[in-house]
């Protein structure tokens, strides 16, 4: 009898897990059309994206009957696409920068050709996210470790327009509760989470615990300003720092002083 009831419980947490929300663990997105020379929409193309941020290297996705595909769930990166389908020349697209949790969109044209051909497109990564209402910031690793403020997440914070907070310090560690919000917005309304998950100090739904987080390695630090899709605890600002991926060689990063240094 002990058993069965184990079992069931299995099977209840399997269920509760498959019910969260797929936004919270979501990254980047590339999504878009692919049309041919007439403009009539291609169904079945084979999208592959590349990229060195992947752990597996490349992924895949097909266009459907409406000649839209996605791929979700893409770590910060440089991303290549190829578009490919029988009878069409293949095209490459190169130097897609992938940053935040915004859906990025890149349209192929794809014209008759041998399978042997490939048609390199050249153009600027859009900047603008037009398939969500989400309004994020994105504090690059290059920023965060140029930027001449400490390290910790109350000082960075400070960075962003239209943010308010308290207990911003010198100190490269966090303070022992920092509120921070928005758009006038309760104090404690912002929430800090590492990698999708939620890491914060339980004080009134905001606030970030005394912890001292990793700023200065994370591969990019997130700030949702507003917009939050309905798997967010509040309405205020969300801080998600992700982690770099990891990979086969052994390295790290360290600070120091010299002796008699302030």
């Amino acid at each position: 009898m002990r058993a069965v009831i184990r079992v069931w419980k299995w099977i209840l947490l399997a269920g509760l897990l498959s019910l969260l929300p797929t936004a919270a663990f979501a990254q980047g997105t590339l999504a878009g059309v692919v049309k041919d020379s007439s403009g009539a929409v291609l169904p079945g193309v084979t999208v592959e994206v590349s990229s060195p941020a992947l752990i597996e290297k490349t992924r895949n996705a097909v266009t459907d009957g409406t000649g839209n595909y996605q791929i979700t769930d893409l770590r910060p990166g440089t991303y290549a696409l190829n578009f490919s389908l029988s009878g069409f020349a293949t095209v490459k697209r190169e130097g897609v920068e992938v940053s935040g949790t915004l859906v990025i969109t890149i349209n192929a044209e794809l014209r008759v050709g041998s399978v042997s051909e490939t048609v390199n497109v050249a153009g600027e990564t859009p900047v603008v996210d037009v398939q969500s209402t989400k309004r994020e910031n994105v504090l690059e690793q290059n920023v965060i470790q140029t930027i001449p403020a400490a390290r910790g997440a109350a000082n960075l914070l400070a960075t962003v327009p239209a943010l308010t907070g308290s207990a911003n310090t010198s100190s490269s560690s966090t303070p022992f509760v920092a509120f921070f919000s928005t758009h006038g917005g309760p104090a404690n309304e912002g929430n800090i989470q590492y990698d999708n998950l939620p890491v914060g100090a339980a004080f009134n739904g905001g606030g970030t615990s005394g912890n001292a987080y990793d700023t200065f390695n994370a591969a990019e630090l997130q700030i949702t300003v507003s917009g939050s899709l309905g798997d967010a605890e509040t309405g205020g600002p969300i801080l998600n720092i992700i982690p770099k991926t990891g990979g086969n060689v052994f390295k790290g990063s360290g600070i120091y002083k010299q002796a008699g240094e302030k």
